[in-house]
């Protein structure tokens, strides 16, 4: 079995994780981060893309809004590509309390967060689509997140530094030695491959994974698993983030985020980490209560659902009380297993939002440094970090991405029209990924790839005989690649068969299921990937 030696093991790809293993190798730390998947599948790549500024938590949550706030304006510093300003505004209505507005104006002002008070004709020169119904509206410095971009510019600058990061590999056990955590054994969930790694300390940053991967160890980390669902639109309706000025509830804000706007959250309690499926009574949620706001918004076109689980974390005794998870604090804590289970080498970081993911890591590695006898202090927050090859000039952007494309920068045959992705795009990044295996949906994440409008119904096809020939793959493992991508690209419109969506799947079923008979190349080889067989069915 192949053995690999570190200083620090950490587990878990998304922001926290990605931010540890930046901050450690800052310290001059040898560092390795594993995930189960690609980087940023689980929380951090399935939010709604908004960068707090702590107003949504300034009542019901003030230390997170202050963290929320100091963030922010950290992040925007370190991070400008992995950012949009556009702005927030916080807007009351007449269905909402009317001592509530007062009482957030200062309850911001306390926590520092900038406000600023608009006439309802100002807001809506400033968004035509706001309802006239607007009894308050303040603005605050919210800003959009494209949490791909950000994981892939801390993992850049981590390897900067000399620490490195492995996809597909999850965790299986912990190696120990008496009293202490000495490494972990890991699987390649694609080829079987097991190896060993040899850690002083091993730092647990798996967000709603936490509690299973500590019970590897026959720990007991109690966290709250709360699912909250999201729906993008196929425009940007409002060009500002657009908040309810009222308690937190489901359906309270809309983010324009790249090419769309995304309409969040809802808060379900669950007991599964990967429960990421969305009812239809969510989708319809969503929509009225952004109708409330943006009047319209319901009738238009809804281009995907998704959701993430939420890890909130809470002593014990008070999760039992609360029922709503928008009461949960979201607040995030470090737990030091020497001191909390007499095991030394592992840390667990749980809890927090995507904004406030470096101080997370910060203070969380703060504890393994304390393990570990290392004095060196935190600096994420010195300097900008290096722009990641994923994201050169807000690619994300999609009037950046037309531009160079019309002006011979980004040239070659465009394979993804909705987000204008072209063929050496893509060639280059399935070149980056060397020998290791690479997904269609690991392209998704890296390009946005087929997150447009027609969801990979013309480009899906494409890209995978693209893959074909770059990575020299068998047509099995081509069509398995293709079926699996569809099948993700599916089960995230199947909420929303009414209207232009169905007339879309119906039009995506056509070209895979008919023309290509994707369904009958998938079935002479394996069993099919979920949501390929039976989108029709649905529909």
């Amino acid at each position: 079995m192949e053995t690999t030696s570190v200083d620090v093991l950490v587990v878990g790809g998304g922001a926290t994780g990605a931010a540890a293993a930046y901050d450690l190798a800052r310290r001059g730390v040898r560092v390795l981060l594993v995930d189960q998947n690609d980087l940023t599948t689980g929380t951090s790549g399935r939010y709604h893309g908004l960068l707090h500024s702590g107003g949504r938590y300034v009542i019901t949550d003030f230390d997170t809004a202050v963290e929320c706030i100091t963030e922010n304006l950290i992040l925007r510093r370190i991070a400008p590509f992995a950012i949009e300003d556009t702005g927030g505004l916080f807007v009351a209505t007449s269905q909402d309390p009317d001592d509530f507005p007062a009482r957030w104006v200062a309850a911001c002002a306390r926590a520092g967060i900038a406000t600023e008070a608009l006439t309802p004709e100002q807001a809506r020169a400033l968004e035509p689509a706001l309802t006239r119904d607007i009894t308050a509206v303040y603005r605050v410095p919210d800003a959009s997140c494209d949490s791909f971009d950000l994981n892939h510019g801390f993992i850049t600058a981590a390897r900067t530094y000399g620490g490195d990061a492995w996809i597909y590999q999850r965790v299986t056990g912990f190696l120990t030695d008496g009293d202490a955590v000495v490494g972990a054994e890991l699987e390649d969930t694609r080829t079987g491959e097991r190896r060993r790694v040899h850690a002083a300390c091993v730092l647990n940053a798996t967000g709603p994974w936490a509690g299973v991967v500590a019970g590897l160890v026959g720990l007991d980390v109690k966290i709250r698993l709360d699912r909250g669902s999201m729906v993008a639109m196929n425009i940007r309706w409002v060009n500002t983030i657009v908040n309810r000025l009222r308690p937190p509830s489901d359906g309270d804000i809309l983010v324009p985020v790249g090419t769309v706007c995304v309409l969040g959250t809802t808060s379900i309690r669950t007991e599964d980490p990967a429960d990421t499926h969305v009812d239809v009574s969510e989708v319809s949620t969503l929509l009225r209560e952004a109708d409330v706001v943006v009047p319209g918004i319901r009738q238009g076109r809804a281009l995907r659902a998704w959701a993430g689980v939420r890890p909130l974390y809470e002593p014990p005794a008070e999760l039992a009380q609360l029922e709503s998870g928008h009461n949960v604090s979201r607040r995030f804590a470090v737990i030091d297993h020497t001191e909390r289970d007499g095991l030394r080498g592992l840390v667990t970081v749980v809890g927090g939002k995507l904004t406030t993911c470096r101080l997370m890591a910060e203070q969380a590695v703060d504890v393994v440094c304390r393990q570990l006898g290392i004095s060196a202090r935190c600096t994420t927050a010195d300097e900008p970090l290096p722009v990641p090859e994923t994201s050169p000039r807000h690619y994300h952007q999609l009037t950046h991405r037309v531009h160079r494309l019309e002006h011979g920068e980004m040239p070659g045959a465009l394979i993804c029209e909705c987000e204008v992705v072209t063929r050496p795009q893509l060639e280059a990044r399935i070149a980056a990924y060397g020998d290791q295996p690479v997904a269609l949906d690991d392209l998704r994440r890296d390009l946005r790839l087929g997150m447009g409008p027609c969801q990979a119904g013309f480009c899906g096809y494409r890209a995978a005989g693209i893959l074909h020939a770059a990575k020299g793959l068998s047509p099995g493992d081509a069509t398995r690649a293709l079926g699996a991508f569809v099948g993700e690209r599916f089960r995230g419109v199947r909420p929303l068969l009414y209207g232009h969506q169905l007339r879309q799947l119906y039009l995506d079923e056509l070209i895979y299921r008919r023309t290509l008979g994707l369904d009958t190349l998938l079935t002479l080889d394996q069993p099919q990937p979920e949501g390929v067989s039976d989108a029709g069915s649905e529909a």
